[in-house]
C-alpha cells in the first residue's frame, strides 16, 4: 500500500536495524536533505525488513558480525574482517562509529515492532536513528527485551507502550505487512529508498545521488501539489 501524505512528499525507506548500508545510507540521505531547499516539506517513512528472519536470539551463542559472516558464508574470521574493510570506511567518511567485532547479532524482529510503534507517534525516525546506534555504536544486545526497553524510552515512549508493542499483534502484522510489502515490489537488499511512490535508489549511494533524487522528485510532486496561497479580503474587523 503506496503511502500518500496531504502536505509533504513522501520517501519511504525499506531496512534493518542491522544492515551497515542502512545506517550509513541514512546518513548520506540526511546529508542530502541537508543540501536541499524544501527539505520541510518531505516526510520520511520508514519501513520493516529482515535481512534474516532465521536468527534465534541465544544468549549462550551471540555471534559478532565478522562471526557471523564468516560462518554464513563459509570463510574464515580473518576474511570476514577483510571483507568489512570497506564497510568500516564508508561508515567512518558518513561520520559513524562502528564496532563489528562487538556488535552482537540477533533477530530483528523485535525491534521493527519497537519501530512501528514509534512511527504511530512520529517518532520512526528517532526510533531507527536509536536502534542503529545502538547496535552499531554502543554494541547494545537488540535481542534483549530490557535493552529494547531502555531505547523505547530513549525514543519517548513509555514503558506501557513499548509492551504494547512487543505483546500486541498489530505490530508484528505492520512489520509482517511491510515485508510483504517489499516482496511485491521485488525488493530483495537494503536500503531501498521510494521517492514519492516514483523514483527509487537502492544501497547507501552518495549524497549527490540522493539530492537529484529529491530534486526531480520534488519537482514533479509540487505540479500536483500546488503551493497554496492564502486570498486576504479588505473587510470591516
Amino acid at each position: 500500500m503506496r503511502v500518500v501524505l496531504q502536505n509533504k512528499m513522501s520517501v519511504e525507506v525499506w531496512s534493518d536495524v542491522m544492515c551497515p548500508f542502512c545506517y550509513i545510507g541514512k546518513r548520506h540521505y540526511e546529508a542530502a536533505l541537508a543540501q536541499f531547499a524544501e527539505s520541510s516539506k518531505v516526510e520520511i517513512i520508514w519501513h520493516s525488513f529482515q535481512l534474516d528472519p532465521n536468527i534465534t536470539n541465544r544468549v549462550d551463542n551471540q555471534e559478532n558480525v565478522y562471526d557471523y559472516l564468516a560462518k554464513r558464508k563459509g570463510i574464515s574470521y580473518e576474511e570476514s574482517v577483510k571483507m568489512h574493510g570497506r564497510v568500516l570506511q564508508m561508515a567512518q567518511e558518513a561520520g559513524l562509529e562502528f564496532h563489528l567485532d562487538k556488535a552482537l547479532v540477533a533477530n530483528s524482529f523485535n525491534a521493527h515492532r519497537l519501530i512501528q510503534m514509534a512511527k504511530t507517534k512520529g517518532l520512526g525516525d528517532e526510533a531507527e536513528e536509536f536502534l542503529f546506534k545502538a547496535y552499531f555504536t554502543e554494541a547494545k544486545d537488540l535481542g534483549d527485551p530490557v535493552v529494547l526497553a531502555e531505547i523505547g524510552r530513549e525514543v519517548g515512549l513509555s514503558d506501557a507502550e513499548f509492551l504494547e508493542s512487543q505483546e500486541h499483534d498489530d505490530y508484528a502484522y505492520l512489520v509482517n505487512q511491510d515485508m510483504q510489502e517489499a516482496q511485491n515490489l521485488g525488493i530483495r537488499g537494503v536500503p531501498f529508498f521510494i521517492f514519492d511512490g516514483k523514483y527509487t535508489i537502492s544501497g547507501a549511494q552518495p549524497t549527490q545521488i540522493f539530492l537529484e533524487a529529491l530534486k526531480k522528485s520534488f519537482l514533479e510532486w509540487r505540479k500536483i501539489v500546488p503551493v497554496t496561497k492564502l486570498k486576504i479580503a479588505k473587510g470591516i474587523i
